[in-house]
């Protein structure tokens, strides 16, 4: 560590660990009050100081019930919203994911991932007490496009440094050209071991995407333009997990799309452990009726405006 950064570490440390102000920090270290000041943005912008703020997320526990009985659920956790964007509920609905997947978490683990902002808003949650041997596997093809640190396999590895374990990256894209290229990805040693792997997970973690414009991942991550998702909504598509989508039942549709994905089967979620999905937001409630109704998911994760929806849907 650099002379400068000792300096701004214990300036830093001063004020942050051992609460002095900023005008009793200027007189021991010999300086000025608004020295100090620019001294402790400094050193948060050399990243000498991360300040994460412990949002205190309500839940509400009328709507979990109501959930776990009218869809078998193992478990729900449902996000009093208030008033909050969709970008603050993502925040929250990690934290409340993070919480449970910490509690069943064990050491040799097999976790499989997928990708999507509820699922990195999850990863990035995790505060766990111990490290533990751990295996995550990536349960779908790197999207390869839009912000990296949403795909795959950036979260495979960044969820396995959290738990200092291992991880196994699929190495493929999430959606290929035709069925031929996707036959022969099949073929590959790694690829075919890797997702029998994911297939023996003891835990998953899934978002739940909806073939609309303003949360579909698969539209951001330029897979699909706005004129498609007209035709998926036309040949009934409900929603998608994993990248397979499916009706308003949760059965998986024979469309073009579908054939072209490399990634784990709808069905074979169902032989996972435990499979925590993770979506909120009105827009999504009909994508999340559909995979419940399909059983792709045993523990849900939303906000309360979603669970009224899906309630009323269902």
């Amino acid at each position: 560590m650099t002379d400068r950064a000792e300096l701004l570490a214990q300036v830093a440390s001063l004020y942050y660990e051992d609460d002095l102000t900023q005008g009793e920090i200027a007189r021991r270290v010999g300086t000025s009050r608004s020295t100090v000041s620019r001294m402790l943005q400094e050193a948060r912008d050399a990243g000498v100081v991360e300040i994460t703020v412990h949002y205190p997320w309500r839940t509400v526990p009328q709507l979990e019930d109501a959930l776990r009985m009218r869809f078998g659920l193992c478990q729900a956790r449902v996000l009093l919203g208030r008033e909050c964007t969709y970008e603050e509920i993502v925040r929250g609905l990690g934290a409340l994911a993070a919480r449970y997947v910490e509690g069943v978490v064990h050491a040799d683990t097999v976790l499989g991932i997928s990708w999507g902002l509820a699922v990195h808003s999850t990863v990035r949650a995790l505060r766990p007490e111990r490290r533990l041997p751990i295996t995550v596997v990536q349960m779908v093809g790197a999207v390869g496009e839009g912000d990296p640190l949403i795909d795959g396999p950036d979260l495979a590895r960044l969820l396995a440094g959290v738990y200092g374990g291992q991880y196994r990256y699929l190495h493929a894209p999430l959606i290929v050209e035709d069925l031929r290229a996707r036959d022969v990805l099949l073929q590959e040693p790694r690829i075919r071991e890797t997702l029998e792997l994911a297939r023996r997970a003891d835990v998953a973690l899934v978002g739940i995407g909806a073939p609309h414009a303003a949360v579909y991942s698969l539209l951001r991550a330029g897979y699909v333009d706005r004129g498609a998702i007209a035709g998926l909504l036309a040949q009934g598509v409900a929603g998608d997990v994993c990248a397979r989508h499916y009706d308003a039942q949760g059965r998986e549709l024979d469309i073009d799309l579908n054939r072209r994905i490399v990634g784990i089967e709808l069905e074979a979620l169902h032989d996972v452990g435990q499979v925590v999905g993770v979506a909120g937001g009105e827009a999504k409630a009909g994508a999340i009726v559909g995979a419940l109704r399909g059983g792709h998911v045993d523990v849900l994760v939303t906000d309360d405006a979603a669970a009224r929806k899906i309630l009323a849907l269902a």
